[in-house]
């Protein structure tokens, strides 16, 4: 149950992304970063290295901007809430050559094939799809390599019955939320879904997270479209799933009471498990290179 797959009547959620402004200091301290071993494939794939300029869309508190910073890379990292910017900035200060963009990545004024590449961790699905193949696309260079990296739920026998038990009580206690939660899929189903979507980097995003960002265009942009996956067992606390599940957008939707009873609901979980609360998830990468303009 910890990361949602899909945002139900999308085109109006997407004004939720703002929570995660709101909730800046949260989100700095218990949403995860991504594992070096996928940071480390999209800089092999896109080719770059120190002093190499690249583009990060919407970088909150400066999770990936970090992974980026300590691989010498110089970054642009655009991001438009204020509260979540500012708390990169000064956690960053020093690390690396870096340039903060306090703007909606549709406003932004950004150089024409600039970057060798271009990463959105966990954000692509809150920009406009109508524009956001379109933006990335022009602010790579021909050649140059978009990166997109996020967290999955995952179905898996490790997890299946604590999943179950969450899922139970969602179901209870907000149940418009919890018919529009998907099942999720196995590692296989999910790859075997990837691979027959590659022509199109944005079918093959949208599969893997059920958002409704697939649009026709971006096959003429893109092209090589691969996929990296790390899957993970999680383990949390009712503490710390409660805390985690408070920097999620979905968690706004939710009226003070349902939150207060998905609370208790998941303190009393653990202490009947006598032991943490498991969850399965994957760490996806996808790559795809920028078609050569005409």
């Amino acid at each position: 149950m910890i990361y949602l797959a899909t945002i139900p009547n999308e085109a109006n959620a997407r004004s939720y992304g703002t929570v995660f402004n709101e909730v800046a200091g949260e989100y700095d301290r218990h949403r995860p970063g991504y594992p070096d071993a996928l940071i480390d494939q999209a800089s092999d794939v896109a080719g770059i290295g120190p002093g190499v300029p690249v583009l990060e869309i919407g970088c909150g508190t400066g999770q990936l901007t970090r992974s980026l910073l300590t691989r010498g890379l110089r970054v642009t990292a655009v991001e438009s809430g204020d509260e979540l910017i500012a708390r990169a900035r000064g956690q960053l200060h020093g690390l690396g050559e870096v340039e903060f963009v306090n703007a909606r990545v549709e406003d932004a004024s950004l150089p024409h094939a600039r970057y060798q590449a271009v990463f959105l961790a966990s954000a692509i699905h809150w920009l406009d799809p109508d524009l956001s193949w379109h933006r990335a696309a022009d602010a790579l260079a021909d050649g140059g390599t978009l990166a997109l990296v996020s967290y999955f739920g995952l179905e898996e026998a490790r997890s299946s019955q604590d999943q179950k038990a969450l899922r139970a009580a969602m179901a209870r206690i907000a149940p418009e939320l919890a018919a529009a939660w998907p099942a999720y899929r196995d590692l296989d189903g999910m790859l075997a879904g990837v691979a027959a979507r590659r022509a199109n980097v944005s079918e093959v995003w949208a599969w893997l997270g059920r958002y409704d960002i697939a649009r026709g265009y971006a096959e003429s942009l893109f092209e090589d479209t691969h996929v990296a996956a790390v899957p993970m067992l999680l383990e949390h606390t009712g503490e710390e799933l409660n805390a985690l599940l408070g920097t999620m957008s979905f968690w706004k939707r939710l009226s003070p009471r349902q939150r207060g009873a998905l609370a208790a609901e998941n303190h009393a979980l653990h202490q009947r498990l006598a032991r943490p609360i498991r969850s399965s998830t994957i760490a996806c990468l996808v790559t795809a290179r920028r078609a050569p303009r005409a």
